[in-house]
């Protein structure tokens, strides 16, 4: 969720595809994330994927971005500290499965607050940039649209996230978490692989959030 140095963004775009078994071996910590919050399988793994590659070391260090994002799903520091104080999780950043549930319940926080597709825009490029664009109707990054592409198979052309603004005019915004996520207003990725097919609608896919004691 951070920018990388070019070194580290040309090892990571080296990364095998999605299904290779970088990402794969994570599949059983991805299956109990979606269990616990009502995430698609194909979505955290997408995401995983485009983060990190799957990859838990870089340059045999425990992979951080220069910006300080942090593990397979590139959580900042403040969003990490807030998933795991909502979900009571491990303490350390770099744990696989700790890691995966944070960043599962950020998704699902984002999609909560501005729904699909939208909720990859807003990962990406934090939940602070994405309100501004939704209330001014500023212009999201090139490298944001192009993440959101790469998340969905066919692409979400610029105009399609362009038209949240208008569908979310008349609706009321939901009031600005006080949590310290809402306010990161920027952070950029390293984009490393396409995702997997997306639902067409969200009928039956999410389920309430629990706290399992996984």
């Amino acid at each position: 969720m951070a920018s990388m140095s070019a070194a580290v963004v040309c090892i990571l775009c080296a990364a095998q595809p999605m299904k290779a078994p970088t990402v794969v071996q994570w599949q059983p910590i991805i299956a109990r994330a979606s269990v616990r919050f009502g995430v698609p399988e194909d979505w955290i793994a997408a995401v995983m994927g485009a983060e990190s590659g799957g990859r838990t070391t870089l340059n045999g260090e425990p992979i951080t971005s220069v910006a300080g994002a942090m593990g397979l799903m590139q959580l900042m520091p403040g969003t990490f500290a807030d998933m795991r104080r909502q979900y009571e999780l491990g303490p350390d950043p770099y744990d696989p499965r700790t890691n995966i549930m944070a960043g599962t319940a950020y998704l699902r926080t984002m999609f909560e607050r501005y729904g699909y597709p939208d909720l990859f825009a807003a990962y990406y490029a934090g939940p602070g940039r994405f309100e501004a664009f939704l209330r001014h109707g500023w212009s999201l990054p090139k490298a944001t649209l192009a993440y959101v592409n790469r998340i969905i198979p066919g692409g979400v052309a610029a105009r399609d996230l362009a038209v949240a603004k208008q569908d979310n005019a008349n609706l009321p915004l939901k009031k600005p978490s006080t949590s310290p996520l809402f306010f990161m207003l920027e952070s950029t990725h390293a984009i490393v692989n396409p995702a997997p097919s997306a639902p067409q609608n969200n009928n039956g896919l999410f389920v309430p959030l629990s706290k399992p004691a996984w």
